[in-house]
């Protein structure tokens, strides 16, 4: 899958935040997300100490969730870690691993934050700007916002606000279990991106998908990072 490129990576942390805040301002967290038969997820990970990332994109079928496709590679980080920046680092290997599918899925869940953001530019809304396909980013953890605590049942929801405006929805997918943390990332609206995460959640608190993409790169990293695209 060709991907057009949107801008280089190869910049500083000024001018990266820089492009941040303006590529924020081309993220649509307005449209409404239509049915998805396919639904990819990414997921990024690394040893501590090692300059290796990676990365995995799995593609299932909506409902019975059964793998369609999915790549994983090993790439060495192109940018170092620098809070706030962490998409510089891992949206190029997500990206390289996208490309490397057959079929363009219809959304792409990442484990990560989509506009729950300082500046409205997680790795979920910067990997949509690039593959130009709805998004939605499910974080474990919060990165910033305030929030009331939800309810304790399965389904529960609360805002989450930062300076005034909302980025995201707290949602408990899980009863009487810790929230995950759900925003838009581009081409998608806070009501499509709650729907996408409780409709691919399970009996666990992280969206099946997203759980397929974290086993896959474990297997890649227990590997030591030969993998591909099967």
């Amino acid at each position: 899958m060709a991907i057009e490129p949107l801008h280089r990576w190869d910049l500083s942390p000024d001018e990266a935040r820089a492009l941040q805040r303006e590529l924020a301002a081309r993220v649509d967290a307005t449209r409404a997300l239509g049915p998805c038969r396919r639904i990819a997820a990414a997921d990024v990970s690394y040893n501590k100490g090692d300059d290796r990332l990676f990365a995995a994109v799995v593609v299932v079928e909506a409902g019975t969730f059964e793998v369609v496709e999915r790549s994983g590679l090993v790439a060495k980080a192109g940018y170092p870690y620098v809070p706030g920046l962490l998409s510089f680092r891992e949206a190029p290997p997500v990206l390289e691993a996208f490309d490397r599918l057959a079929d363009r899925p219809d959304v792409l869940l990442c484990d990560g934050q989509g506009i729950a953001h300082p500046r409205r530019l997680g790795i979920a809304s910067h990997v949509g700007l690039w593959l130009g396909i709805p998004t939605v980013g499910c974080a474990k953890s919060l990165l910033c916002g305030s929030f009331d605590e939800p309810g304790p049942d399965r389904g529960d929801r609360s805002p989450l606000i930062h300076k005034k405006e909302r980025i995201g929805t707290v949602l408990r997918t899980r009863s009487r279990v810790s929230p995950v943390y759900v925003s838009p990332g581009h081409l998608c609206d806070f009501e499509g991106a709650e729907r996408l995460v409780m409709e691919t959640t399970g009996k666990y608190r992280l969206s099946t998908p997203i759980r397929l993409a974290h086993d896959f790169v474990n297997e890649l990293r227990r590997q030591g990072g030969a993998g591909g695209s099967t």
